[in-house]
C-alpha cells in the first residue's frame, strides 16, 4: 500500500513537493486555504488588465525544465520562455537612466554613459561574482546543508576549504564597492539585496551571486502571464493523481510522543505518514505546531524580511519610456533601508519598481492601456501601523515620483488594487507580513534559514521560502524538492524520475 502524504499549502514548494512525492510512488494530497492555488504567486483581473501579483522575473529556468523531465515530459509542452532583454531600466533622479541586461558589451556601453571607469570594471565584476556562484550553487542550492551526512561530501568539502573566497565577511555594499565607484552604479547592483528581502549594508557580499544569476545567466519572462507556472504545475499534479482540495486550510499539524499523526483541515483530522508544511515555517509554529515553546521563541527572534506594499494600476495610456521592468531609485539609498529595517516606518523617499507584462502580452491590457505592477519596500508588521493611511501617503510619493520623471498617470489610473504588509500575513500567513521568509542581514543567516526536515517531530518537512534554500521562484521549487527526497529516503523509497500513469483527478473545493 502506498504511503500517504500530506502538503499544507499549494504554493510553488507545496506544488513542486507534491510533484516529487507522486512522482515516487506516494499518495498525496494538498490542502490550500484559499481559491486558488499559488500562494504569493497569484494573478487578478479586472476592467480588462491582468496583473501578475508575485514574482515577475524568472531565473535559473532550468530548474523548471528539470521537475518536467523528471516526469517525462517537454516543459516547452507547457511553457515558453522568453528573455527579456533589456532586463531592467534604472531611472535616478538627476536624469540618469540605464538599460541593464545579460549582454556583456552592451551593458558596458551603458555603464560607461555614467561612470567609463566603473564600464572597464564590469566584467571583473561579473568573474567575481560567477566565482561565488560555481562555489556556492551545489551546496546552497542544490543540497539539504542542514542534513550533515549530504553536506560533507567529497564534492562539498573543497567548497568549505574555499570558504574565504565567497566573501562573507564584507556586507554587499562593500564588496560592490571594490568594483563600482559612481553611486549610481553602486545602488543597482546594491539593490540585489532585495531579491531575497536584506539590506546590502548588512547582507554578506556572498549574495552579490543573486546578479550574476540575473546578468550572467539571464532573465526570462513567461508568455502568458507568470502565474501560468502555477497553472502548468497544478496541471502536472493533477495529472499525476495528486488530489488539489482548495479552500481548505489547515488548522492544526498532529503530533504525538515527537511523531506525525496527521493534520486538521476544516475541523476534520486527516491521517499522514508524511507531510510537508509549505506555510511560513514561523508562522506555522505559531498557529499550527503546539508543544515546542523553546523553538517558537527561536523563531520568533529571527527577522524577518523586508515586506512590500503593492499598487497595481490599469493605466489608459503606453508609456513609451518605460519596458517590461522598471525601477525608479530614491536618492539616498542608505536611508531607505534604515527606515524600513532599523525603524520599521514607510521609506519617505520609496525606490519604485514597476513591472508592465503588456509589454509583452498585450493582450493583459485594453488596447492603448497597460498593467502596472508597483512594488515598493515595507517593513515587516509591528504594532501601531496604519496601513489604510500608509498606502495613501505611498500613493502620493510614487505618484509625484514619476511626475518628476515625466511620467504623470494621475488621470490615467482607470482600475487599482493594492496589497499590504497585513494582505500578505492574512491572506498567505507570511511571518509578520514578510514576503522572503527571514532576512539576510547576519552573516549566519545562510546557516540559521529553517531545515527542511524537522527535527522535533519524525514525519514533518518543510518547503517555501521561509524554509532553506530561501526565496524566488527556482529557490522555492528547490526547497518542495529536497523536502519530497528526504521523505523518499526516510520511507525507503528511491527518489524517481520517472513518468508514471497519469490520470486527472478532480480539484476539490472543501
Amino acid at each position: 500500500m502506498a504511503k500517504q502524504a500530506i502538503v499544507v499549502g499549494a504554493g510553488l514548494g507545496g506544488l513542486s513537493a507534491a510533484i516529487h512525492l507522486r512522482l515516487s510512488g506516494f499518495e498525496v494530497s494538498i490542502f490550500e486555504q484559499n481559491v486558488r492555488p499559488g500562494g504569493k504567486m497569484n494573478q487578478f483581473a479586472a476592467g480588462g488588465y491582468r496583473f501578475d501579483t508575485g514574482p515577475s522575473l524568472l531565473t535559473l529556468p532550468s530548474v523548471i525544465d528539470e521537475l518536467f523531465a523528471k516526469a517525462g515530459l517537454e516543459r516547452n509542452d507547457f511553457l515558453e520562455f522568453e528573455p527579456v532583454e533589456p532586463i531592467c531600466r534604472y531611472f535616478w533622479d538627476d536624469g540618469q537612466r540605464l538599460d541593464a541586461g545579460k549582454d556583456v558589451e552592451a551593458m558596458k556601453a551603458e555603464l560607461a554613459r555614467i561612470s567609463p571607469a566603473d564600464a572597464e570594471n564590469y566584467a571583473d565584476f561579473l568573474r567575481y561574482a560567477g566565482r561565488i556562484y560555481d562555489m556556492t550553487a551545489d551546496i546552497f542550492l542544490h543540497t539539504p546543508i542542514h542534513e550533515v551526512r549530504k553536506l560533507l561530501t567529497r564534492e562539498n568539502i573543497p567548497a568549505f576549504l574555499r570558504l574565504l573566497k565567497i566573501d562573507p565577511l564584507r556586507t554587499m555594499h562593500q564588496g560592490i564597492g571594490r568594483f563600482f565607484k559612481h553611486p549610481h552604479i553602486v545602488q543597482l547592483f546594491d539593490r540585489y539585496a532585495t531579491y531575497n528581502g536584506s539590506d546590502p549594508f548588512k547582507a554578506p557580499a556572498t549574495l552579490n551571486v543573486i546578479p550574476y544569476v540575473e546578468h550572467g545567466l539571464g532573465g526570462y519572462y513567461i508568455k502568458g502571464g507568470m502565474y501560468r507556472l502555477v497553472e502548468a504545475l497544478s496541471e502536472l499534479a493533477l495529472s499525476l493523481g495528486v488530489k488539489l482540495h482548495l479552500s481548505a486550510p489547515a488548522e492544526k499539524i498532529f503530533h504525538q510522543d515527537r511523531k506525525l499523526r496527521g493534520v486538521v483541515v476544516n475541523g476534520d483530522f486527516i491521517p499522514a505518514d508524511y507531510l510537508v508544511c509549505n506555510a511560513d515555517v514561523v508562522t506555522a509554529h505559531n498557529q499550527l505546531i503546539d508543544g515546542f515553546p523553546e523553538m517558537r521563541k527561536k523563531l520568533n527572534r529571527l527577522e524577518p524580511s523586508i515586506s512590500g506594499l503593492v499598487f497595481l494600476w490599469g493605466v489608459k495610456k503606453r508609456h513609451e519610456q518605460l519596458t517590461h521592468h522598471n525601477i525608479l531609485f530614491s536618492r539616498d539609498y542608505r536611508r531607505e533601508f534604515t527606515q524600513i529595517f532599523d525603524r520599521r516606518e514607510a521609506p519617505d523617499d520609496p525606490t519604485v519598481y514597476i513591472a508592465i507584462t503588456s509589454k509583452c502580452d498585450p493582450e493583459h491590457a485594453p488596447a492603448g492601456g497597460e498593467n502596472w505592477f508597483v512594488l515598493l519596500n515595507m517593513p515587516y508588521l509591528k504594532d501601531g501601523q496604519d496601513w489604510a493611511a500608509i498606502t495613501a501617503q505611498m500613493r502620493e510619493r510614487v505618484l509625484a515620483k514619476l511626475k518628476q520623471a515625466g511620467i504623470d498617470i494621475r488621470d490615467q489610473i482607470e482600475i487599482e488594487q493594492t496589497y499590504t504588509p497585513a494582505d500578505f500575513y492574512n491572506h498567505y500567513g507570511s511571518n509578520r507580513g514578510s514576503i522572503y521568509g527571514i532576512s539576510s542581514n547576519r552573516r549566519s543567516t545562510a546557516f540559521r534559514r529553517p531545515a527542511n526536515r524537522s527535527r522535533l517531530i519524525k514525519g514533518l518537512y518543510f518547503a517555501g521560502g521561509a524554509s532553506h534554500p530561501g526565496g524566488g521562484i527556482p529557490l522555492v521549487l528547490l526547497s518542495g524538492k529536497m523536502a519530497a527526497e528526504l521523505i523518499a529516503e526516510d520511507a525507503g523509497v528511491a527518489a524517481k524520475g520517472q513518468q508514471i500513469g497519469h490520470r486527472v483527478t478532480e480539484i476539490t473545493e472543501s
